[in-house]
């Protein structure tokens, strides 16, 4: 097969295009914004070409300039993630049993899906009340093997002991507190019981002082197409245990909001 680029899209356009993606993706992570020449280091591009990749964004209204110079992410890129993502099926369909989660339980509940050896969180509800809340952002990603999403996610991907051990060699299992699990043969023993138990749990293994336990998205048959969803807990509010003891309330009440 030719390599050549069709004629109706050129190279030096795919160029182009990439590069006004990667300034894009460099505002994303600026909040505070960011001056001509920090994007052009940023991209490794002269600042000519970085200021018509901007000119461009701006136009389309994805990228806007303060009045101190510098340039942030524009009122119609907000608009239309936000509008985005409240559509997304998905999270219509997961809102409802968050919601309740949040309510019932005055913490907060996400819902997630595996993406190689990441979670990545699509939705988010915080309790409606309560001063100190989780800052974890939609979009946010974790690695899988420590947090209760994915270990969820993990025990149904991977069927058995030996596979959950080949993968763990493979991709290694990160320390991120004293409390992850990092022995192979361990992780398999973990994600055996939650296929058991038909829940998980992260017993601040992620991040100290956060606590959680995580339940399929739906019937347990399609857990691993439809995500999971979990309860985020501080941990001196709702230790482990107790998150434990109200898994069945948990379950219940995903599978009613979710299934009906």
């Amino acid at each position: 097969m030719s390599d050549t680029p069709e004629p109706d899209v050129p190279a030096e356009r795919l160029v182009g295009s990439d590069r006004v993606l990667a300034v894009l993706i460099e505002l994303a992570g600026r909040p505070q914004g960011a001056s001509l020449e920090d994007l052009a280091r940023a991209v490794s591009s002269p600042k000519s070409t970085v200021h018509r990749a901007l000119a461009s964004l701006t136009r389309a209204g994805l990228a806007a300039k303060s009045g101190v110079g510098r340039y942030v992410l524009g009122d119609e890129f907000l608009r239309l993630a936000f509008a985005h993502h409240e559509a997304r099926p998905d999270h219509q369909r997961v809102l409802p049993a968050l919601v309740a989660l949040a309510e019932r339980f005055g913490e907060t509940a996400h819902y997630a899906v595996l993406d190689g050896t990441e979670v990545v969180y699509r939705s988010k509800i915080d309790p409606p009340s309560g001063a100190v809340r989780i800052t974890s952002t939609i979009g946010g990603r974790n690695p899988a093997h420590c947090t209760a999403v994915g270990k969820l996610l993990l025990a149904d991907r991977l069927p058995d002991d030996a596979a959950v051990v080949a993968w763990a060699r493979e991709h290694g299992l990160e320390r991120r507190t004293d409390r992850t699990i990092t022995d192979p043969d361990a992780f398999a023993a973990e994600l055996a019981r939650v296929r058991r138990r038909g829940y998980a749990v992260d017993d601040q293994e992620n991040e100290m002082g956060i606590n959680c336990l995580a339940v399929p998205a739906g019937i347990p048959a399609a857990r691993g197409a439809e995500g999971a969803i979990s309860l985020s807990a501080l941990a001196y509010r709702m230790p482990l245990d107790a998150l434990e003891d109200a898994a069945g309330q948990i379950t219940a009440l995903v599978a009613e909001a979710i299934d009906g």
